[in-house]
């Protein structure tokens, strides 16, 4: 049966309203996989132990460094991204005085070692999410510090909301010399341990 030419204007409408109503329901399901990080649940630790012939006279240093920005994508292929603003990273140090922990803070940001002005941004970006069982991955990645990338892989595992895990990278192979006193008496190791408690917002 030939169809009038109002007949064929309502059909269209009735299709273009089906495939808008599907587009916005896959969208609606695409964007549910993405989840932004609650910032002020998530930490982020970095842990420098001392080295050298006189390391009882130097200090490990705890260091904060708040996530200003990240998300967890779980869609096909997942991913994970992170940015960390370099000034605001704290030298936590509980046992410290004051005012040495304030040079410590000092030296931190300056240019001998994050050079925060020049370098105002820590980002990782994930490049592949592989699944180890249940609640654990092994993520790898790219992480970008102190005007370089390098690749950096770690596990994660999910305990109770939380992601978490920890990794090692080498601060000279971002281009900065661990730091040293007395001659390399008192000096902090080249290593350094990154820890991670990440939390999804609701």
């Amino acid at each position: 049966m030939a169809l009038t030419g109002m007949k064929r204007m309502r059909l269209k409408k009735l299709v273009v309203g089906i495939l808008t109503i599907g587009v916005l329901h896959g969208a609606g399901q695409l964007s549910a996989q993405s989840k932004a990080l609650d910032v002020n649940k998530s930490t982020l630790k970095i842990r420098v132990f001392k080295a050298g012939a006189f390391s009882a006279f130097g200090h490990d240093h705890e260091i904060e460094a708040p996530i200003e920005q990240g998300d967890i994508d779980s869609s096909e292929p997942a991913s994970v991204h992170l940015r960390v603003n370099t000034h605001k990273m704290r030298v936590l140090d509980p046992d410290t005085p004051q005012d040495k922990r304030d040079e410590i803070q000092h030296t931190m940001q300056s240019a001998t070692v994050l050079d925060v002005e020049h370098y105002p941004e820590i980002t990782y970006q994930s490049t592949s999410v592989i699944s180890r069982g249940e609640g654990r991955w092994q993520v790898s990645g790219n992480l970008a510090l102190h005007g370089k990338s390098q690749p950096v892989a770690f596990a994660v595992s999910l305990q109770g909301g939380h992601y978490r895990g920890s990794v090692s990278i080498k601060q000279s192979d971002f281009g900065i010399e661990p730091i040293k006193i007395a001659g390399g008496a008192v000096k902090v190791k080249d290593e350094v341990r990154i820890e991670f408690d990440i939390v999804p917002a609701t």
